[in-house]
């Protein structure tokens, strides 16, 4: 019996450490999320903006640019997965890398070949742990992104973009990322960037008409202007939900690890004190024996 209660004594004691740790976690995360949501929040009307912009030029200008044209053919697809650097999130990493392993089956059975760019440690382990290829990975914090980390991912896809297929370019953009709709809703997406889609979720106010412009320069020089820093935008922003999905995601795996481990410390601790009531029962018995044999003799 007194090699159970230290066990149980014991397992209380661990289980209370890491209930101290979870809910430190949990109030990081916590801490963490308002500043989060607040960068999406300001990313939006410059990412919209330039969007918008953009817009105008390809639907309103009649120009062939390899930017806005779908190809003949697309025969390499390359996909922007964004993870994150560190676990404890819950199924935030594993909902983001199924959505990709299902973009990558799709693709695949369009023939096209994929070509694959990772952001954070979880996506950069999930390829190294099936010995699969990747063309870069970016381990920088996930949690806080940099637009300096957006914009050097930014130009390294445009730059293959702008390669030959014989010199490992690519024919198309995906971006796969965990957009932040609330803070118990994130939803894995996959957007196309290259060549330019305009959708409604890029577009906040599609129902508006897009501005009548006039162009000084040509359209194609603004285009060359304006696409770089469309990219650059969108994957910042990009960044910026996946950063704020991960952030809520770890806030509420933390939160439901450390109601765990509270209800485990008393389950733990019941289980203690019927072990020691037993052994006090057990003494006691022992007692009333001995004083029944002294008596008896």
């Amino acid at each position: 019996m007194g090699a159970q209660l230290r066990v149980y004594r014991q397992r209380i004691k661990a289980t209370q450490s890491m209930g101290k740790l979870f809910k430190a976690m949990e109030l990081i995360a916590t801490s963490r999320i308002s500043r989060a949501r607040s960068r999406v929040a300001a990313s939006l009307p410059y990412a919209n903006a330039i969007t918008r912009a953009v817009s105008a030029v390809a639907s309103q200008s009649e120009i062939d640019h390899p930017l806005t044209t779908e190809p003949a053919q697309i025969r390499r697809a390359a996909v922007l997965v964004v993870s994150s650097n560190r676990g404890l999130a819950g199924s935030y990493s594993a909902s983001v890398l199924k959505q990709s392993e299902h973009l990558y089956g799709l693709l695949s059975a369009e023939g096209k070949e994929v070509k694959t760019y990772l952001v954070g440690n979880k996506a950069q382990s999930y390829f190294q742990f099936r010995n699969r290829e990747f063309a870069r990975s970016w381990l920088d914090a996930t949690d806080a992104p940099q637009f300096a980390t957006a914009k050097e991912i930014s130009q390294v896809l445009l730059e293959d973009f702008a390669k030959d297929f014989e010199d490992s370019g690519v024919d198309e953009i995906h971006v796969v990322y965990t957009r932040f709709v609330s803070m118990v809703l994130q939803v894995p997406t996959v957007i196309r960037l290259l060549p330019l889609e305009v959708s409604e979720e890029q577009v906040t106010e599609s129902s508006d008409l897009l501005p009548l412009y006039e162009y000084e320069p040509e359209p194609e020089q603004v285009l060359d202007a304006l696409l770089p820093r469309y990219i650059e935008a969108r994957i910042f922003n990009a960044l910026l939900q996946a950063a704020a999905s991960e952030l809520a995601a770890r806030q509420r795996a933390m939160k439901s690890a450390s109601d765990n481990a509270r209800d485990l410390v008393k389950k733990f601790t019941r289980l203690a004190n019927t072990a020691r009531q037993a052994e006090i029962t057990q003494e006691l018995s022992e007692i009333v024996a001995g004083a029944d044999s002294l008596n008896a003799s």
